[in-house]
């Protein structure tokens, strides 16, 4: 299915490829696929919402941009900014790096490095927002984003001849998750279930999900820190009331040790925030299932990562472990 149209305006992403991950259905023992989202413009899914509401501001008269990001989203953001010929700042917390730095400016952005975490930086970035004309383009949190997100389950529906059984998601802020539900529910496969995937020590959503309320993490510990954020969107948490959401939250280390073996297996890198497990964890569901994924950029104090971003599809370790009962799982 091509992406819908907003207004008229053709939007910034592609229909991207639904392919077999041989080595993956092996390791299972049924069909896994990948979606991969590293074709994309801007190299991640980001461009599909993000793209989705800068097109939005722009027609209603925004005058520039200004975006917090952890890398991807500030990319994609750029990205349209460019394609818009409006300017845009990015605001970037210092856990970042320099390789989105360098790369934020190569689009034409304005960088500005700001705090520990993303959350700082969103607070810089909201500071900037109220100067006359500016706009402030959330990351995640944002229904516009969700919308353009939902995009990717529309695809999935042209691509796949049966309905999903699951669907795994990585959540940092939740824009990933609030976009597929969102999918789900436009193409009327609201019952299947979703997997949420999240690092140890950036697990906002499993925390909430847990206290039934929005949580705040002291701290981001965990080596994805450009998928953290403290406290998840509202929005993720409706998520699993109005969806059947099931939260996972796996540690760094086999994060890294996946990114190492999907390298061996793919010729390809991915970020530490999408790791490898044992094929034990699906056996519980039991299910027919869509692994659905995201990736970011790779985080400077991981040794072997080379120094460019990379979007690739990966499912997270733990979660391979659920799929050896299942038909059918996609990566996104």
């Amino acid at each position: 299915m091509a992406a819908q149209p907003l207004g008229g305006q053709k939007p910034f992403h592609v229909v991207s490829p639904v392919l077999e991950s041989l080595s993956l259905s092996k390791a299972v023992g049924t069909k896994v696929f990948m979606k991969l989202e590293n074709v994309q413009p801007s190299g991640s899914f980001k461009i599909r919402g993000i793209g989705h509401l800068c097109q939005d501001a722009a027609k209603k008269g925004c005058r520039r941009f200004v975006c917090s990001s952890g890398g991807n989203a500030g990319l994609a953001a750029a990205y349209a900014a460019r394609e818009l010929a409006l300017p845009i700042t990015v605001v970037v917390p210092s856990s970042s790096g320099p390789t989105p730095v360098r790369k934020l400016q190569q689009l034409g952005a304005t960088v500005e490095v700001y705090g520990k975490v993303w959350d700082d930086a969103n607070s810089r970035a909201q500071e900037l927002a109220k100067t006359e004309g500016w706009v402030i383009i959330p990351p995640f949190d944002h229904p516009l984003v969700w919308e353009g997100h939902a995009s990717l389950v529309r695809e999935l529906k042209d691509s796949l001849e049966d309905k999903p059984g699951a669907i795994v998601v990585a959540v940092g802020g939740g824009g990933l998750l609030a976009g597929v539900v969102a999918g789900l529910q436009q193409v009327g496969w609201q019952d299947v279930p979703i997997i949420a995937a999240e690092t140890l020590g950036a697990h906002s959503f499993h925390e909430a999900l847990k206290a039934g309320r929005l949580v705040t993490l002291p701290d981001i510990t965990s080596v994805a820190t450009c998928l953290g954020a403290k406290m998840v969107a509202a929005r993720a948490l409706e998520c699993a009331r109005e969806c059947q959401v099931l939260s996972q939250v796996v540690q760094d280390a086999e994060a890294v040790r996946a990114v190492q073996q999907f390298l061996d297996e793919n010729s390809a890198l991915v970020s530490e925030i999408y790791p490898r497990g044992s094929p034990a964890w699906f056996n519980t569901c039991g299910l027919r299932g869509v692994l659905t994924c995201g990736g970011d950029i790779p985080h400077p104090r991981t040794p072997f990562f080379p120094p460019i971003p990379l979007f690739l599809p990966f499912p997270p370790a733990l979660l391979l472990s659920h799929i050896s009962t299942l038909q059918r799982c996609v990566c996104f």
